[in-house]
């Protein structure tokens, strides 16, 4: 279908026409021995209207792609495998899946077992019978390692003013959307994905519902203090301009008590001795400095994002997509969509030495 973009002039091609109740993508890493039971038990959810698997794997070490595949025989239900060129994290992952559902919700959810899948059709009705455009999940109890729900309740205080989030409304993976949001955040298609700050700059027709969060069955936690830094980084920097008027205060800050310095020097200077001030000059300094550094930082992270994406960095490539025969996992095989190789492109210049 068509519609009118916002953001430009031109009429553009949105997602097609939904033709399934719902779509669950599942970004997969290094998860061969859960991926299976958590397909297992997805297909045999009833969800009237129909549903399908969408299984991402974002270059996993293991052996999850052919697991993936080898599943696609076996499922009552259509299922897709698409195989990225290699990692590039979860929420790009999930972009990749998103480009691929024809459900008219779609349900986001991690491969490691910590959400039942009984929660899905619970939390597919809330959807439906609320016509909120995302519903997110919590917990009472969320069973992460304690330095990982730490860095979670840090990034959602901080979301509270940098993504003009709703307050209270945690930010979990687990969640449910609307075709209208799929549609709108899969135009972009930058390198730094971080869906909750596409979905808050399309919609704040948001809710939450309280789901369990069983202990992590199999392996360990996929992110790391670096990924989770990633991460926030992304959520930090790509969606607000908060960290330049952060910096644009402090300047402004340190201006002031610099200026109230000075006159304190020269009142010094006049009515009192002045004791050798070393010290204090480079307490100054080096505080100076340091921020300084820090707001440099600040801008040339802007820059470098800036860089990269101007210079195309891919958000995602996919290598292959396997999917049930004709989109009907009843029809029985698969076929795999492999993209075709790019062709060299030889610049004018090059070609005329």
């Amino acid at each position: 279908m068509l519609d009118f973009d916002p953001y430009g002039s031109e009429t553009v091609t949105l997602r097609p026409e939904p033709t399934l109740a719902l779509s669950i993508v599942v970004p997969v890493y290094n998860g061969a021995e859960s991926v299976g039971t958590l397909v297992a038990a997805l297909e045999t959810l009833a969800v009237p209207g129909g549903h399908e698997i969408v299984l991402v794997v974002d270059g996993s070490p293991d052996n999850s792609l052919e697991v993936c595949r080898g599943l696609i025989d076996k499922a009552a239900i259509p299922i897709t495998v698409i195989n990225l060129s290699r990692n590039y994290g979860e929420h790009n992952a999930v972009m990749a899946g998103l480009h691929h559902t024809r459900g008219a919700h779609v349900i986001t959810m991690d491969d490691d077992l910590q959400n039942p899948p009984e929660e899905v059709v619970r939390l597919l009705n809330y959807a439906q019978s609320t016509g909120r455009d995302v519903v997110y999940t919590y917990y009472d109890v969320k069973e992460h390692a304690g330095w990982r729900n730490l860095g979670s309740r840090f990034t959602n205080r901080v979301a509270d003013f940098v993504l003009d989030k709703p307050k209270g409304l945690y930010l979990s993976s687990f969640r449910c959307m609307n075709a209208f949001v799929v549609s709108r955040i899969i135009r972009y298609d930058g390198p730094f994905s971080y869906i909750d700050g596409l979905i808050l700059q399309v919609t704040q027709n948001l809710d939450r519902i309280l789901v369990k969060h069983l202990p992590r069955a199999r392996g360990d936690s996929n992110y790391t203090m670096r990924r989770l830094v990633r991460l926030w980084m992304n959520m930090f920097v790509n969606f607000s301009v908060m960290p330049l008027r952060m910096s644009t205060l402090g300047g402004m800050g340190l201006s002031a008590l610099g200026t109230i310095g000075v006159v304190l020097v020269i009142f010094e200077a006049l009515f009192f001795d002045t004791p050798p001030g070393w010290g204090s000059i480079m307490a100054a300094v080096l505080l100076l400095s340091g921020v300084q550094l820090l707001i440099l930082g600040i801008v040339g992270e802007y820059l470098g994002r800036l860089f990269l994406t101007a210079n195309r960095k891919p958000q995602f490539i996919v290598r292959d997509v396997t999917r049930s025969k004709d989109g009907d996992a009843d029809a029985g095989g698969a076929e795999t969509t492999e993209l075709p190789t790019p062709k060299l492109v030889v610049p004018r210049s090059a070609s005329r030495r």
